[in-house]
């Protein structure tokens, strides 16, 4: 049978991913990438350590990055992406940067990190106060906190669960249960973290119910890679995939009339660490 008139297959641009060796989440990674994209996995080797900054700083080892990036440049992908949220803050601002630098030396084109794509998101949303939630234990959420402080975020109020174990397990119902208990008060996005928490469906459904930008591990690490390659992200109505559904873009949210003074904002609190017995979220959490 003559099939000559498919014409196929057509060119796929190609993204190599580094994961943890944990990593549940493939499928996830997948929605976000247009079609004439591929995905050339590979991940870090097993180690017997629970959630934690120790397995952040093991699978996120130099000579780890470089076996693996040796690996996928066998595909020749354009773009090179750590998949791993605390892997790339575990080593502050200075550390994120040193991964990237160690896989452009072992022979990435492009590399980008799950952390550096974040803070390159929020400027993006120009967004510089921010509520998180992770699923990680208080430990491994202070020190995200530090690193996002160190590049000059504000995490206004925040919410874990304390799971050092089977994250990709978590329902979505969870994850939008924390999402507002941590959106207290103003901020200008709200940062959901883990690129083992299962996030892509209730993305849009955040934010329209929070009023603020609302972006995740594996949306920003590829959409940062996807804008590298010269494309973009896909996926439902969100604000950083599409600049019209960006606070102030629409003209559902004008601004006030002129020559009536604008309420003041409600005094933001970020108050001790809330954890998974925090209270129900605040009121009036509106797009900044």
């Amino acid at each position: 049978m003559d099939v000559s008139f498919l014409g196929g297959p057509h060119p796929q641009r190609g993204i190599g991913v580094v994961a943890p060796f944990d990593f549940a989440l493939d499928r996830e990674l997948w929605r976000w990438v247009p079609d004439e994209v591929s995905l050339h996995l590979t991940r870090t080797p097993y180690v017997p350590v629970e959630v934690s900054l120790d397995l952040a700083r093991l699978v996120s080892e130099h000579e780890t990055l470089a076996g693996a990036v040796r690996a996928l440049t066998v595909a020749e992908p354009e773009v090179l992406a750590y998949a791993c949220t605390s892997g790339s803050f575990v080593g502050g601002i200075a550390g994120e940067r040193a991964m990237c630098e160690a896989m452009t030396r072992e022979g990435a084109v492009a590399a980008v990190t799950t952390s550096g794509a974040l803070l390159e998101a929020l400027a993006e949303l120009g967004a510089r106060r921010i509520a998180l939630v992770t699923p990680y234990t208080w430990s491994v959420t202070r020190a995200l906190e530090e690193y996002l402080v160190e590049a000059g975020v504000v995490v206004a109020a925040r919410a874990y669960l304390g799971l050092t174990r089977h994250i990709w397990k978590v329902p979505y119902r969870d994850v939008a249960d924390m999402a507002r208990r941590a959106v207290q008060g103003r901020v200008e996005a709200l940062f959901i973290s883990c690129t083992n928490l299962p996030t892509y469906d209730v993305l849009p459904q955040l934010e329209a119910e929070l009023r603020v930008p609302v972006i995740s591990a594996n949306q920003v690490t590829m959409w940062s890679a996807l804008r590298r390659l010269g494309t973009r992200a896909v996926g439902p109505y969100q604000a950083l995939i599409d600049p019209g559904a960006r606070p102030g873009a629409s003209p559902l949210n004008p601004p006030p009339p002129q020559g009536l003074p604008e309420v003041p904002p409600a005094g933001p609190s970020a108050g001790p660490p809330a954890g998974p017995s925090a209270g129900p979220p605040a009121e009036g959490g509106g797009w900044t």
